[in-house]
């Protein structure tokens, strides 16, 4: 019965190649949408801004109040010991903390609300004096500046001068010793463009705020703002360079699908075309492609060559096989059918001696037709044998020798090594042999052995009329025998090859003055 596999719809593999492809492709796009990993940097570089702008900004202010303090000057907090900076550091870095992918957005930043006191003088002044730098400093950063007092006051910036913003979230925690940076949303004036809804960069803002720290204390706070670049802006003013990029990539990616048709489909394709032409029974197609791109689909190749070779060799030898069967079976049944049809038709003329040599002659060939059926029965269990086992070759031979009890059966070298081969087979292989050599007047057999590393050598000779060189070749072949005449079925030597070769072993004929001498080579599996 032909299996068959289901049929259902399946991708081609140049369909899933140019799938996998493509999806190379849109993995920068995946990314700067999904992952973030080409806005982050951009964040990373605006709180950097920033935090480098606040710093020059706390260290100015904390020159002014150590100048302009007096005793009534009020004061913000008292440092806990954990935020206190070591005197004994020479540097004292803060490092960009926002990510996309983890910080949560947070709503826009509240409106700022009534102070519940006055602003000190001494900040008023120093607030009035710092505007001017904000504002220019502005002009050139695009960032949004405050400067608070140490109650969270505005006293400088473009608006909200006077208002308080400590219960901003960022500000709270800057008035208790942290730097605290936030993402919010930004609010615009100004049309969104197209695709401000796939990056966050045209809807956030970033919020910093810094403690001014001086002797310990909280005496204001920088609040700075910005909205990050956004990386489509970006690819914007590098666009010749992004087209150039994209067009590399887009080269690579038809390179990569030239190689991949080349080296994948390309022989695999070759490959179903000659399985088809195979199939046909076109024996011309059992050779290697032209191109085999990979080493993996050389050896698939070479595989089903062989498997294809091993089939058409095994087609042949069923052909030729039935034809010797048919050959074979057609004479003794034809002497038996004119036996019959003779002993039917005859008359009261037949002699009884006559009469006797037909009923001999039926015997005969009957008993010939048994043997060969036999014969055939010993040759299929010797094609497809049981493996696996293993025997001593001593216990074999002398179960052998138990049927040519006028045969002398001698035993040569490490008779007691264990060949990977089941006592019944190796006494089918034995009994052909023994056979064969009584058939050809012999006497006596020499059953001679020596191993090594990697082989069991079993040498078999006997002193009989020995083999002629012109059928030395031809012993092997099936049917074919030179005592056809005596009952000689000529598949004895046929079936020992066979079941050697199931074993992985080989036999041959070696050359020898008197008598046959047959070498069997079996793998030493010890």
């Amino acid at each position: 019965m032909l299996l068959r596999t289901k049929d259902k719809w399946r991708p081609r593999l140049s369909l899933i190649a140019i799938i996998l492809l493509l999806v190379v492709l849109v993995l920068p796009l995946a990314g700067l949408v999904f992952f973030r990993v080409y806005e982050n940097p951009l964040v990373h570089q605006t709180e950097s801004e920033l935090i480098a702008q606040s710093a020059v900004f706390a260290s100015t202010m904390a020159s002014e109040v150590e100048r302009r303090r007096t005793p009534a000057t009020p004061m913000g907090i008292v440092l806990p010991p954990q935020l206190r900076r070591n005197p004994l550091e020479r540097y004292h870095p803060i490092e960009p903390q926002l990510d996309l992918s983890r910080t949560e957005t947070l709503q826009p930043r509240p409106d700022a609300r009534k102070p519940a006191r006055l602003v000190d003088p001494v900040f008023a002044g120093i607030g009035a004096d710092l505007q001017h730098l904000l504002v220019e400093t502005q002009k050139i950063t695009l960032a949004g500046f405050r400067i608070l007092d140490p109650f969270g006051i505005v006293i400088a910036g473009r608006s909200e001068i006077g208002q308080s913003l400590a219960h901003v979230p960022e500000v709270k925690a800057a008035l208790a010793g942290r730097y605290t940076s936030v993402l919010r949303r930004r609010i615009s004036d100004e049309p969104a463009p197209p695709y401000a809804s796939i990056s966050r960069g045209t809807g956030t803002r970033i919020f910093a705020a810094m403690p001014v720290i001086l002797e310990n204390r909280v005496v204001g706070v920088i609040y700075t703002s910005r909205t990050p670049n956004n990386i489509f802006r970006q690819l914007n003013q590098q666009r010749w360079n992004v087209a150039l990029a994209a067009l590399v990539v887009l080269g690579i990616t038809l390179l990569l699908a030239m190689i991949f048709a080349r080296t994948i489909t390309g022989p695999i394709h070759e490959l179903i075309r000659r399985t088809a032409r195979i199939g046909q029974g076109d024996r011309s197609a059992l050779q290697p492609l032209r191109r085999h791109g990979s080493r993996e689909t050389a050896q698939l190749s070479q595989s089903f060559l062989a498997m294809a070779d091993r089939l058409f060799d095994r087609t042949n030898y069923i052909a030729n096989f039935a034809a010797h069967v048919s050959h074979e079976l057609k004479s003794p049944l034809t002497s038996i059918q004119g036996a019959a049809e003779l002993l039917r038709e005859a008359d009261q003329s037949m002699t009884p001696h006559e009469r006797d040599k037909f009923l001999r002659n039926i015997s005969s060939d009957a008993e010939r037709l048994t043997t060969l059926v036999q014969r055939l029965r010993d040759m299929a269990r010797a094609d497809n044998p049981q493996t696996g086992s293993t025997c001593v070759v001593s216990d074999a031979v002398n179960e052998a020798r138990q049927g040519f009890a006028r045969l002398m059966v001698q035993l040569e070298g490490d008779t007691g090594v264990t060949i990977p081969m089941s006592s019944e087979n190796t006494e089918i292989v034995l009994k052909h042999l023994f056979e064969n050599a009584v058939e050809h007047g012999a006497s006596s057999v020499l059953v001679a052995l020596e191993v090594t590393d990697e082989d069991i050598f079993i040498d078999v000779k006997d002193d009989g009329r020995g083999i002629s060189p012109e059928n030395q070749s031809r012993v092997f072949d099936a049917f074919f025998t030179t005592k056809r005449e005596t009952g000689g079925t000529g598949m004895g030597l046929g079936i020992v090859q066979l079941m050697l070769r199931a074993h992985g072993g080989t036999i041959g004929v070696q050359p020898s003055e008197t008598g046959a001498h047959f070498e069997i080579v079996l793998p030493n599996v010890q």
